[in-house]
């Protein structure tokens, strides 16, 4: 159980994000997270020079990712400070986070900068030699399909080990898509209001198309709309499988950032040093070979054992669920109503750009709890590998 980690309440911002392939395809994603990260910076009068550490969250290969935390450190304004590169798949943003509350707790930082940022778009086309290949061919990788499509231990596609779980556990193809449709529900009621919720944490992209001019995004791009008979006509992306490609996410671009710092220091940069989130505890775990699904579940009660509590003690709940099975699984393990968590979006609906999808629910998963009057807060995600993830958030005393 961590003590003394903080998010100050306003002091993370995730940007919208845009389907692969849309506006921020051809835009480098650490560059353009580092920038987004500094203008929110600037709107927040928030220098730059008072972080001691820059922890940089990113997966997909970009030119100049060798050189990773301390360059984006520098990009923000931040010239004078260290930082290191994480890449742990899904679970990318829940490690980063935890991470930089460990050198809270031990004294190693006082104030850092978590950025995670990735774009799913255009990934690297990676070759290495191979002098004894037929001909000197060399071995090639494309970056972002062939992950999806094999883990070179399991043998399979990350959809397989969904539809593993799904057969193994009774998950039908009907779940899935009352699922499915009740994230995408949940996500519409983001969208009220003239989205109301959403503006509480979502930060505009701007995007340079010329010298002198730019584009914003200020809203999320490439969602489809879900109806029931529009779920019911798609086919199984497997043959007698249970998803379809309205019962699983997709791959997505954006970035986010939150600040991770002491409680005195949160209450100097908290819009409302009531509401500060303090980071409580961290959970991790491994499925069986090919289950990736199942994942969600040892890690989340890693993290609410660690934290002293159980499930019914959790006011809010967020999950990165790929596919719609994640969340019934989690909801028949754990004894928990599948319609009621999620609340305002996840990852299924609005898309996963990898490093900062977490993140994107961590700040969702404060601003909800916040609304509420405090409490506790469980994110919980599955990750390549057939790994999970998951932290605890508390507000209040």
């Amino acid at each position: 159980m961590l003590t003394k980690a903080f998010i100050p309440y306003k002091g993370y911002y995730s940007s919208p994000f845009s389907k692969w392939q849309g506006s921020m395809a051809n835009e480098h994603s650490i560059v353009l997270g580092s920038e987004t990260a500094k203008n929110w910076l600037d709107t927040k009068e928030i220098r730059p020079d008072v972080f001691d550490y820059l922890i940089l969250g990113a997966t997909v290969g970009q030119p100049h990712m060798f050189y990773g935390g301390s360059w984006a450190a520098a990009l923000i304004g931040a010239e004078n400070i260290s930082g290191v590169l994480i890449n742990q798949a899904c679970s990318t943003s829940t490690t980063v986070i935890f991470q930089a509350a460990i050198g809270i707790e031990t004294g190693l930082y006082q104030n850092v900068f978590t950025l995670m940022t990735d774009r799913c778009s255009n990934g690297p086309h990676t070759i290495w030699p191979n002098p004894k290949g037929p001909g000197g061919q060399v071995i090639s990788e494309n970056w972002v399909m062939d992950q999806f499509n094999n883990d070179p231990w399991a043998k399979n596609a990350m959809i397989q080990t969904a539809e593993n779980v799904a057969k193994e556990t009774g998950v039908t193809r009907e779940q899935c898509d009352e699922v499915a449709l009740r994230r995408s529900e949940q996500y519409s009621d983001a969208l009220t209001n003239d989205r109301e919720f959403q503006k509480k944490y979502m930060f505009q992209v701007s995007i340079k198309v010329s010298k002198k001019k730019a584009i914003q995004i200020e809203a999320d791009e490439g969602i489809m709309p879900t109806t029931k008979e529009g779920l019911e006509s798609l086919r199984p992306i497997l043959p007698d499988g249970s998803h379809t490609f309205g019962s699983q996410t997709h791959p997505a671009d954006g970035n986010c950032a939150l600040i991770v710092t002491t409680k005195e220091k949160a209450s100097e940069i908290s819009q409302d040093k009531s509401k500060d989130a303090q980071i409580i505890s961290y959970g991790f775990s491994r499925a069986k070979k090919g289950f990736m699904a199942m994942a969600v579940v040892p890690a989340a009660q890693m993290a609410l054992d660690k934290a002293g509590i159980s499930i019914k003690g959790v006011k809010v709940i967020k999950t990165h669920n790929p596919f719609a099975a994640n969340d019934i699984y989690l909801a028949n393990q754990m004894n928990i109503d599948v319609n009621g968590f999620n609340n305002f979006g996840s990852s299924l609906i609005f898309g996963h750009p990898q490093a900062p999808t977490a993140g994107r629910l961590i700040i969702e998963g404060i601003e909800e709890l916040a609304d509420l009057g405090g409490g506790y807060m469980l994110f919980t995600g599955c990750a390549a590998g057939d790994t999970g993830a998951a932290i605890v958030l508390k507000i209040g005393d």
